[in-house]
C-alpha cells in the first residue's frame, strides 16, 4: 500500500491543459472585483464547485484549524459564509474574530487567498441566510450539535431524520445558532499559475485610510 501511495503521488502532474493568462497591469484597484470575474470564469471553465474554499481559523491554544465550507456571497462588505455560533469555528471566531480564507481552482490554475477580521451578523439577517437554502441545509441546522461528540452512527440517523421531517413540516423553523459571517479583507493574493513555474502572484493590501495598494510578489 505504500508503495502504491508513492507511485501514484509522485506520477500526478498539475495543469496538464491550457491555462489562462493575467496581466497585473490591468487589475482593477480592489480586490472584489477580480474576485467576481476569477470566481464566473472558473465556473465556466467547468470548475467543480468553484464556491467551495478553505477557511482557517484560531484556536483557544493559538493553533490553527482549518475547514472547507461554501461562500455564501462576496461584496463590497466582505466574504460572507455561515456556520453555527456553537461550532468549533463559531467558538474560534468568537475568541479571535480573524480568519483567512483559500480558494483554489485547478481548471484555471488560480488560487485566491484572503485574510481579515470576521464579524459575526445579527439573527434577522442570518435567519434569512439559512430560509433561501435547501431543505436538507435547514435540516443540517436543525440537527445541530455540529463538533460535538458523536455517540454512535445510530444517534446521528435519528437525530437526522427528525430534522428533515421537521425541515419539510416547518421550512421556517428556526436554528437559533445558526450565524451568518462576514470576513472584511485587509489583505487579498491573486495567483495565476504557469507550465513554466513563472506563477503570478498579486497582492492587494489595504492601507489606514481604507484604500487598497498593490504589489507583485515572487513565485
Amino acid at each position: 500500500m505504500t508503495s502504491d501511495f508513492h507511485t501514484t503521488l509522485h506520477s500526478l502532474r498539475v495543469w496538464d491543459t491550457e491555462l489562462p493568462g493575467f496581466d497585473p497591469a490591468s487589475a482593477p484597484d480592489g480586490p472584489l472585483p477580480l474576485f467576481r470575474d476569477w470566481f464566473v470564469r472558473a465556473a465556466r471553465a467547468g470548475q467543480a464547485e468553484p464556491h467551495t474554499m478553505s477557511l482557517a481559523t484560531v484556536d483557544a491554544d493559538g493553533l490553527p484549524d482549518v475547514r472547507v465550507l461554501m461562500l455564501h456571497d462576496a461584496d463590497e462588505r466582505g466574504w460572507h459564509f455561515a456556520s453555527h455560533a456553537t461550532s468549533a469555528k463559531g467558538r474560534q471566531l468568537a475568541a479571535h474574530p480573524v480568519a483567512a480564507l483559500c480558494f483554489y481552482w485547478p481548471a484555471v490554475g488560480r488560487q485566491v487567498r484572503i485574510r481579515g477580521r470576521v464579524g459575526a451578523c445579527g439573527p434577522e439577517e442570518s435567519r434569512a441566510d439559512l430560509a433561501v437554502r435547501s431543505r436538507g441545509a435547514l435540516a443540517a441546522a436543525l440537527t445541530g450539535r455540529q463538533s460535538e461528540v458523536l455517540g454512535s452512527a445510530e444517534e446521528l440517523v435519528r437525530a437526522s431524520q427528525a430534522a428533515w421531517e421537521r425541515a419539510g413540516a416547518e421550512p421556517d423553523a428556526p436554528a437559533p445558532t445558526w450565524t451568518r459571517y462576514v470576513l472584511d479583507p485587509t489583505e487579498a493574493e491573486f495567483f495565476q499559475g504557469d507550465a513554466a513555474r513563472r506563477h503570478t502572484r498579486l497582492r492587494y493590501r489595504r492601507t489606514a485610510d481604507g484604500a487598497w495598494t498593490r504589489e507583485l510578489l515572487w513565485p
